[in-house]
């Protein structure tokens, strides 16, 4: 079988082909069209069917990591969008909780307010309400909800959100609005809360409705384009997209719930990351993408990703009531830019040169000193050798930006590029800080795994800083992301509020639900084209001590009867110990919501065989004179230059060197070290500092 995963960034657009039986693979690299990015997906596809030697009709599967619905919220260049919601709650997106970002600052950005998804202009009421425990307190005005789709339609909405209080207890309401609506406003795109998340929590899930409105529309538009243009030349294999939790979905279920795909690239790189760890053995990890725009940072404990809670799903500071992930990012990457800012502080990112114009040192009319070309001007990216001599670097250029920031900054141009490296690792290493440091979790009982264009650059420094002791570059760091497509399942995801405690438990009850939750999973996997032995379900549930704000996620048992139930709450008793420090024996455990994942078991992705290895004299390209700081000064050392692919097997290798291979450079600083291992793996015993 004949897979291909596509991951687009915001430098570069990262390919991978692997046949499952022979275990091969074959990787590609393209620059990213920000303009359409259909066209680098298509343009990248082509090519790597050429490289492969492989006729597109002959191709399986297509596996996209898009960031089409991230760009647009980020950006904020999505739809106009309208909302129809009850009567007296026009402004649930506009009040929110009365919660702002940060406390005490009375300059701060309010993200719901400062930009908010829907105008309040476009927000209109209609008569109709549920009450608990889905009881229908007064009928749907249908005229007003036909009045308010007219008005919508006639003043330029492209998409519309239904949200009616309660809807996660009973649909019916926003069910026949919608009806009502697309009949008024065919051609628009139309979506509802309990289709989106049928969860408790207005606000949360009325922002989340709204920004599926808003990123609607374009993510639709793209994801038809590209089937369009692959099947226009001869691919005829079905287009599944990442989603944020994880798991593949359908093309038709993408355009359906585009805000699952919020996450989509960053999701499949921590997949590939771990993976890729996999094959040394290493199960506890921190995933460290770095790419063009942004580092994306993971946890894997134990060869699984933390899914993120309810208090901490946000995407440009909107809170999104979906399962993902559990990633963070910042804007630090290759092209991150130097600058002073207005109050003359030295800052890297998150500003960003793109795909467009890009570093200075690609040559493409960039003016601005990134970091890539802080790399450059310091020697640590051979012109000869960048994404495998299919694109030379401009030193001049890249020296002349920094040069100028130097000139700024009262420093030498060495220094100036040092810091720069050194800054935007210091931003790194904060971020890993806050998901593991501040989270009670030992960076340094972690391994780092780096890839992204510029993780395996970034990586030792960073981990210095974190006392990590080991880096794991993966085989082809400069397209992980595009191999955790490629060794991703089809996964769903239900989930349903029912508010149970432990004071009266009802067993039977919540595994009816879980039933039929997991009846709806398997329907769709069957429209899919999994037979029921491809097929595995996950269930769990949120739990929380009642009056409690937020919840602990538990794994639910196959069957739920009463001992499972049991078992269920003295887990989280103990999650809350670990968690919080402390448990409130006697006190009522509240479950909130329970939660189905059907997995649909795609094609294994198989164990690459090892490099065939050689010595160290026939991997050497040359000699460089790389600059490090040593002794707290920045002094140039000489620094063997090798070729991955020829690195002997099982062999130390010591720093200072450089890797360099297609898609990435990776860098061993002087005290550093490396073994090629058999999987196909760089590991890198980190010198510590101090």
């Amino acid at each position: 079988m004949k897979l291909i995963g596509c991951d687009v960034g915001g430098t570069f657009t990262d390919l991978v082909l692997v046949e499952t039986e022979a275990g091969t693979t074959v990787i590609h690299k393209v620059p990213t069209t920000p303009h359409d990015p259909s066209e680098g997906v298509l343009a990248g596809m082509t090519g790597l069917c050429a490289l492969a030697g492989v006729a597109p009709g002959e191709v399986d599967h297509v596996l996209h990591g898009t960031t089409t619905a991230t760009n647009a919220v980020l950006e904020h260049d999505g739809a106009v969008a309208g909302l129809i919601t009850n009567s007296g709650f026009r402004d649930i997106l506009h009040i929110g909780r009365h919660q702002r970002p940060q406390h005490y600052s009375i300059r701060q950005e309010v993200p719901w307010q400062d930009r908010p998804l829907v105008k309040r202009r476009f927000r209109k009421t209609v008569g109709g309400r549920i009450a608990p425990p889905g009881v229908e307190l007064e009928p749907l005005d249908e005229a007003a909800v036909a009045q308010a789709a007219r008005e919508l339609r006639d003043a330029g909405v492209a998409a519309i959100a239904i949200c009616f209080l309660f809807s996660y207890l009973d649909p019916r309401h926003e069910l026949r609005a919608r009806a009502i609506v697309e009949a008024e406003c065919p051609g628009l795109f139309v979506t509802h809360s309990a289709g989106v998340s049928p969860q408790f929590r207005e606000f949360e899930r009325f922002t989340t409705t709204a920004m599926n409105a808003f990123i609607g529309p374009k993510v639709g538009d793209y994801v038809a384009r590209l089937e369009a243009r692959l099947a226009e030349n001869g691919f005829s294999a079905d287009l599944h997209v990442m989603g944020s939790n994880g798991g593949a979905a359908t093309a038709r279920m993408v355009a359906e719930l585009p805000v699952a795909t919020l996450l989509s690239g960053p999701a499949a790189g921590i997949i590939g990351g771990a993976w890729a760890a996999a094959l040394s053995g290493r199960r506890d990890l921190i995933t460290f993408d770095v790419g063009g725009t942004s580092a994306d940072i993971g946890i894997v404990r134990d060869g699984a990703f933390a899914e993120a809670t309810a208090r901490d799903t946000a995407i440009a500071g909107f809170p999104v009531l979906v399962p993902m992930i559990d990633i963070h990012t910042i804007g630090a990457g290759g092209g991150s830019i130097a600058h002073v800012d207005a109050g003359g502080a030295f800052r890297v990112g998150p500003r960003s040169a793109g795909a467009v114009p890009g570093p200075a040192a690609y040559g493409r009319g960039g003016t601005r000193p990134t970091v890539t070309d802080a790399n450059v001007a310091l020697g640590r990216l051979d012109p000869e050798n960048f994404l495998g001599g299919a694109m030379s670097l401009d030193i001049a250029a890249a020296r002349d930006v920094v040069s100028g920031l130097a000139g700024d900054l009262g420093l030498g141009l060495e220094d100036t590029a040092d810091g720069i490296l050194r800054v935007v690792n210091a931003n790194m290493a904060n971020l890993v800080r806050s998901r593991t440091v501040q989270k009670g979790l030992d960076p340094r009982s972690f391994s780092l795994v780096a890839f992204g264009g510029g993780g395996p650059l970034q990586a030792v420094d960073v981990a210095a800083m974190l006392g990590i002791p080991e880096v794991i570059v993966p085989p082809a760091p400069g397209i992980t992301s595009a191999m955790g497509l490629a060794a991703t399942d089809m996964k769903y995801d239900l989930v349903r509020s029912v508010f149970a405690t432990s004071a009266e438990p009802d067993p039977a009850r919540l595994e009816g639900l879980l039933s039929e939750m997991q009846g709806e999973l398997t329907d769709r996997l069957e429209a899919d084209g999994f037979d029921e032995d491809a097929m595995t379900f996950e269930r769990a549930g949120d739990l929380r001590y009642v009056g409690q704000g937020y919840e602990l996620r538990c794994a639910f048992p196959a069957s739920l009867d009463a001992d499972g139930l049991a078992a269920v709450f003295d887990d989280f008793t103990e999650q809350h110990r670990r968690e919080y420090g402390r448990i409130n024996p006697g006190a009522a455990i509240e479950i909130v919501n329970v939660r189905v994942r059907g997995v649909g078991a795609m094609p294994v992705l198989e164990r690459p065989a090892p490099p065939p290895g050689g010595s160290l004299a026939e991997a050497l390209v040359r000699t460089a004179h790389v600059a490090f700081r040593v002794a707290g000064a920045v002094t140039r050392l000489p620094t063997p230059v090798y070729r991955r692919e020829a690195l002997p097997l099982d062999t130390e290798i010591p720093g200072p060197a450089l890797i360099v291979q297609k898609d990435t450079t990776s860098m061993l600083r002087p005290g550093d070290s490396l073994v090629a291992d058999q999987g196909g793996n760089l590991l890198i015993r980190v010198a510590q500092e101090g």
